[in-house]
């Protein structure tokens, strides 16, 4: 892209009345650059078998492309139209309690015949109808899409194909299953049983992962019929969404992004977050260092909330301060979901950048502001290239894991895991980027791996070998406990990694609230660690923390090691918050990475990379609801917003919910 777009998505079919050309006005005083339009709108568009008729989409590209306004078309294949349904019922997915009923969207096989058949026809008839339009700039591959606990008896059919060509006997997989257990034993393919009801947790997560690629798979094949008609210069993108916790909050169960993601042209995702006095960024953050990191480039923000919940209307101030954080993590577009709240049926209070009187507002009106200051700057904040020093390895498989031990791990999840360590190292100002473990650990110095419970000896091994070549290693509880067929370790635990820890452990329990012995200076409240801990031995490692306890008190909680020229360390509990941040700022200022990496200025966030005109760009982020200062560490440039000049060493004054962005003078980094 050549410039950053203000977006909102779009939705004719839906308004009360035909108001196109007063929504145009609105848009254009707010500065919005491009609308989408189209998805989950596929009974309007086919309203019978074979008949299509694309009216509204007309009339809105027509309109859009006249004003000025570029167009994103979604393909209308989430959301199935009652004659499909009558028609084929069969398309609608089987799942563990049985087969699903019609009315909520994303509840069909996309696995099945009939299924592929008319969505290939009205995807074939939509694009064809709509790519050579001017205002057309992209096109989203279905949204949101994921397997929807796909458990039909074709699809497991399939999954014991592919576990006849994985393994070949029944021997070996039920060695690297584990399937003796309870005479889960498979002696025969013919005999295997549904997987919806199994206990064994190697199993699950093998179906799990099979799930996945069922969705890598389908993306795959929309991408190669929209190809067929995007003109040049048009994109391909995919709006992928993250575990949903009533909010974006951690890797995708469902779906793997770094497979699924390969054969789009750029990078689209959703990202919700709670605003008012929960409004920390870190989600914005999370999602996005995911999502740029899939294809080492900008992404698209294809939805983020205006208003949202009734309990997420912004306060003053943090709208604008929203957008800008979605830049500074280096997303080239920020659209919300959607422009106008919706009068009836089940989103009709979650609510548009409009509300349901369709009229401005106090959160249009800040729209307006950072959309004009946008469209202002736009070229010096485009494109914003970020390399990182520092990075989280995360991994489907362990998720999927440690959710098959559920029964154990209580409401210990993976995502809480990691966005516990996350978190900490967001507030300490070290930008990371996110990869999966296979990735190239070469570029980076700094790794946090978190709850790698799964994994196999090659990926401990790389881990291990990066750590003593000069890395630093910061892994936390569960990490290597599993091979990646989830059978558990017979060595000592955390199994490879043993040794880089420079520690070990053979036991492990829960509690709650169980206070740490340590250096660091916190309120009672805030040293504890909650549900399982890992009662770990140094074996040379340096104990930083150990559990106030007394039958627990010998073992450590935190330790660091030497390795080679590397540092590992790890974190053997699940800390509280603030725990969490003073244990990391304590082991990054031992091992020399926080005085180099990190921006410990919270709740001013610094984010930084360099724009399209050779230029670096501070970014500096205040999530507080009072004003805030902070000294700027960059060379003489310009403060963008305000257009002028900050000297190295300043004293940035952040109103409250402020943003300051500075461009350095100096050309060439």
């Amino acid at each position: 892209m050549d410039k950053l777009h203000f977006g909102v998505a779009y939705y004719d079919e839906y308004m009360p009345t035909s108001r196109v050309d007063q929504d145009i006005d609105l848009m254009k005083k707010a500065g919005v650059t491009v609308v989408r339009i189209g998805e989950s709108t596929w009974s309007t568009l086919e309203p019978r078998d074979g008949v299509f008729d694309f009216t509204s989409l007309d009339r809105v590209a027509d309109a859009m492309g006249q004003a000025g306004i570029s167009v994103i078309v979604g393909t209308p294949t989430y959301a199935l139209p009652t004659w499909l349904v009558k028609k084929h019922p069969q398309v609608l997915a089987t799942t563990q309690t049985g087969q699903n009923r019609y009315g909520p969207r994303q509840n069909m096989d996309i696995t099945d015949p009939a299924f592929l058949f008319h969505a290939e026809r009205v995807i074939r008839a939509q694009i064809g109808h709509l790519a050579g339009h001017p205002a057309v700039i992209g096109y989203q591959a279905d949204n949101e899409t994921k397997h929807y606990n796909n458990f039909g008896s074709a699809v497991q059919l399939r999954f014991v194909e592919q576990l006849k060509a994985r393994f070949v006997t029944t021997d070996a997989l039920n060695a690297a299953f584990g399937l003796d257990y309870w005479s889960n034993r498979v002696n025969a393919w013919e005999d295997f049983p549904p997987v919806e009801a199994t206990i064994n947790a190697s199993l699950a997560a093998a179906y799990a992962e099979f799930q996945r690629s069922l969705v890598t798979e389908y993306l795959a094949w929309q991408v190669k019929l929209i190809n067929e008609y995007k003109t040049p210069g048009q994109f391909v993108t995919h709006n992928f969404d993250f575990e949903w916790r009533g909010q974006s909050f951690g890797v995708q169960p469902d779906v793997d992004h770094f497979r699924a993601s390969k054969p789009f042209d750029v990078v689209g995702i959703d990202v919700y977050h709670p605003t008012q006095e929960k409004l920390t960024g870190a989600e914005i953050a999370f999602c996005g260092d995911l999502a740029r990191t899939l294809k080492r480039d900008n992404y698209l923000v294809l939805e983020t909330e205006a208003q949202g919940y009734p309990e997420w209307v912004p306060f003053p101030g943090q709208l604008r301060l929203q957008a800008f954080s979605h830049f500074a993590s280096g997303a080239n577009m920020v659209e919300y979901w959607h422009w106008h709240s919706i009068h009836n049926s089940f989103e009709t209070y979650w609510k548009g950048l409009l509300s349901h009187d369709l009229q401005p507002n106090a959160t249009y009106d800040e729209a307006v502001v950072w959309g004009n200051e946008v469209a202002r700057l736009g070229p010096h904040l485009v494109n914003l290239k970020k390399t990182n020093r520092a990075a989280f390895v995360v991994s489907n498989n362990a998720l999927s894991a440690i959710a098959a031990h559920k029964f154990y791990f209580r409401d210990l999840g993976y995502n809480d895991i990691l966005r516990r360590l996350y978190d900490a190292v967001y507030r300490l100002g070290i930008e990371c980027d996110v990869l999966g473990p296979d990735e190239d650990f070469t570029p980076y110095e700094l790794l946090f791996v978190p709850g790698l419970y799964a994994a196999s000896d090659r990926e401990l091994e790389r881990l291990a070998s990066w750590t003593e070549a000069g890395g630093t290693l910061v892994a936390s509880l569960t990490s290597g406990f599993a091979n990646e067929h989830v059978k558990v370790r017979t060595a000592d635990q955390p199994g490879i990694l043993s040794r880089a820890l420079g520690a070990h452990y053979r036991q492990f329990t829960r509690a709650s609230a169980l206070p740490l012995t340590s250096k660091w200076n916190l309120a009672k409240a805030d040293n504890v660690v909650d549900g399982w801990f890992e009662l770990l031995e140094s074996d040379g490692a340096e104990v930083l923390a150990r559990y106030d306890h007394p039958h627990w008190g010998k073992y450590a909680a935190v330790t660091l090691n030497r390795f080679g020229r590397g540092w590992g360390a790890y974190l053997a509990c699940q800390p509280s918050p603030a725990l969490a941040e003073a244990a990391v700022q304590d082991l990054l200022t031992r091992t020399g990475q926080l005085a180099t990496l990190g921006h410990p200025t919270w709740p001013v966030v610094r984010k930084t990379g360099v724009n399209s005109l050779g230029r670096r760009l501070a970014y500096y982020l205040n999530y507080s609801d009072s004003a805030s200062k902070v000294p700027y560490r960059g060379l003489r440039g310009k403060e963008l917003l305000t257009d002028r000049g900050v000297n190295t060493g300043e004293t940035l004054t952040l109103e409250r919910w402020g943003v300051a962005i500075v461009e350095e003078d100096r050309l060439g980094l």
